[in-house]
């Protein structure tokens, strides 16, 4: 199953394919695979209603919303990279992935999990303008700066992960070619190695600091920020109206961030059975996605109304040209 290839008069030993072990000796985890099918499919239609909504409600047409737009999208792709595929295999019982699909499904997963928590950073940029800074929110946060933010960290998401997926091609596997995880996960691919892997550890080490312990964070500071501003306003009513506009992100925050921290903490800290660490994984990865777009569709429920309106009254108006057409 390997192959050899010889670059600079050093041998690279790579694997034809690897071998994704998944769920072990676990009896029914086929049921485990068609509930995350199910998933896939409520998060396909949820984040694919939120980006329609979006595009189509010109109410939305806003600096925050092309963040929200960016963390549906995200959340769409990601878990079109994770599911599908690694459900199909599971299902159909064909475990084996070839070594240049392996490699192009962890760009995909880490890219889009990386914007998932760039596009939470971002909001919190719009909350904390919004509320500390609420005579000056229109003039700093615009669509051209939003946008401009969110292509940065885009860019500085695919060189990172470019980078992390680069060094991995730098490895030979030369021992086992079974994957310990779910999917082609970063850390059970180069622990694998039997050369020198240090640099992958260090990556894994960066990419932890700067997609996740950065962007939290400095979410936590801009909400440090945002404390110290609504005590300093007086009336209780608009004190509390200015925090119902953090809910829903403060939501979305702990569902991405805190299933992902207990499990790296739990890995660290105690030995953890290899299909827990697994269920656990592929739900924070799964679950997040698919409920986002709930808690974004009761934020702007009144542009949907509006928006159903407005094609209830386009209907209504093409109803009658219909109707001479045919007599």
């Amino acid at each position: 199953m390997n192959s050899v290839v010889s670059l600079d008069n050093a041998t690279f030993i790579r694997p034809l394919a690897f071998y994704i072990s998944g769920l072990s000796n676990m009896t029914h985890s086929k049921y485990y695979y068609m509930f995350l099918c199910f998933v896939y499919a409520v998060t396909v239609l949820g984040n694919s209603f939120i980006m329609g909504t979006i595009y189509l409600a010109r109410t939305l047409h806003t600096a925050k919303y092309i963040a929200v737009f960016n963390l549906a999208f995200s959340d769409l792709c990601g878990s079109s990279a994770l599911i599908p595929k690694y459900a199909d295999m599971f299902l159909r019982e064909d475990q084996y992935i070839s070594y240049e699909n392996c490699l192009t499904s962890l760009f995909f997963v880490f890219l889009f999990m990386s914007l998932q928590s760039f596009s939470l950073l971002a909001l919190a940029f719009d909350r904390v303008i919004a509320i500390c800074f609420p005579l000056r929110y229109h003039a700093i946060v615009t669509k051209s700066t939003m946008t401009l933010i969110i292509g940065v960290l885009w860019l500085f998401a695919v060189i990172i992960i470019t980078l992390m997926v680069s060094l991995i091609t730098r490895l030979s596997f030369c021992r086992s070619i079974t994957v310990g995880s779910y999917f082609c996960d970063h850390g059970p691919v180069f622990k694998l190695a039997c050369n020198d892997n240090t640099p992958n550890f260090m990556m894994a080490y960066s990419y932890i600091a700067f997609v996740l312990c950065i962007p939290l964070f400095l979410i936590a500071v801009s909400y440090l920020c945002i404390g110290l501003a609504l005590l300093k306003i007086s009336q209780g009513a608009e004190r509390i109206k200015a925090m119902k506009t953090c809910t829903s992100h403060l939501i979305l925050v702990g569902m991405f961030y805190l299933p992902i921290f207990s499990i790296y903490m739990s890995t660290l800290t105690t030995q953890v059975h290899p299909n827990t660490r697994i269920i656990n994984s592929v739900l924070a990865q799964a679950i997040p996605p698919m409920l986002n777009p709930i808690i974004y569709t009761l934020k702007t429920e009144e542009s949907i109304k509006v928006l159903y309106k407005r094609i209830k009254v386009n209907f209504a108006m093409e109803d009658p040209v219909i109707t001479i057409t045919k007599n």
